[in-house]
């Protein structure tokens, strides 16, 4: 990741989002529902919905860990007003696996669904910017199991609960559909430099109702 002027403050620190209140090197991983366990045997990862050619796409663990690799720094902020700076992320780009698996010319968005059903929607643009991983380390080392392990979406630019943890799939859709906790009060949007935090802050035409 490249720094500009923009990025760093008067000291030359990286830049909180409004209404970030701290930065911190660790924190308390934040999750609903238990931890699932990783059986590589079992796992695998879909891609499915509305793609080009109608199909569904799948990978076993041993087939996803030879797509290509990319490494991402990037700072990670939560929607509890803490941010944690310059983690180093390794993983597939959202924009390789698209390639793997394109999306038909209509879709808007996008799905990803975790373990126990738990899911987040995305705009297709955001879900296709650059810096936006299936990551599976983190700071040189498989993620710990709490993190994510062994496959989470990292989507910098948004708040931390679009970046779905136990990622397990990619759903293509045509029109937006709010997920888990957008469906409970949080902003469907979630853009952390807007502060985009909660439902009673969206404007018309930024998400489907509630």
């Amino acid at each position: 990741m490249s720094e500009s002027a923009e990025d760093l403050d008067d000291h030359g620190d990286r830049r909180l989002p409004p209404g970030q209140a701290a930065r911190t090197a660790r924190h308390r991983a934040l999750h609903y529902g238990p931890v699932p366990a990783f059986r590589p045997q079992k796992w695998d990862f879909r891609v499915m919905g509305a793609t080009e050619d109608l199909g569904s796409y799948r990978w076993t663990w041993q087939e996803f860990s030879r797509l290509p690799r990319t490494d991402r720094v990037s700072d990670f902020h939560c929607v509890m007003r803490f941010s944690i700076p310059g983690v180093r992320w390794s993983g597939v780009r959202a924009l390789d696996l698209v390639e793997a698996a394109p999306p038909a010319p209509e879709v808007t968005h996008v799905m990803a669904w975790g373990e126990y059903g738990y899911s987040a929607n995305l705009r297709l643009d955001d879900f296709l910017r650059e810096d936006v991983l299936l990551a599976t380390h983190r700071d040189g080392a498989p993620l710990p199991a709490e993190n994510g392990h062994p496959l989470r979406l990292v989507v910098p630019h948004l708040y931390g609960w679009k970046s779905v943890k136990w990622l397990r799939a990619v759903e293509y859709m045509t029109a937006d559909r709010r997920g888990f906790w957008e469906e409970r009060g949080y902003h469907n949007l979630a853009e952390a430099w807007r502060e985009q935090r909660f439902f009673h802050q969206e404007e018309p035409g930024q998400g489907p109702p509630l």
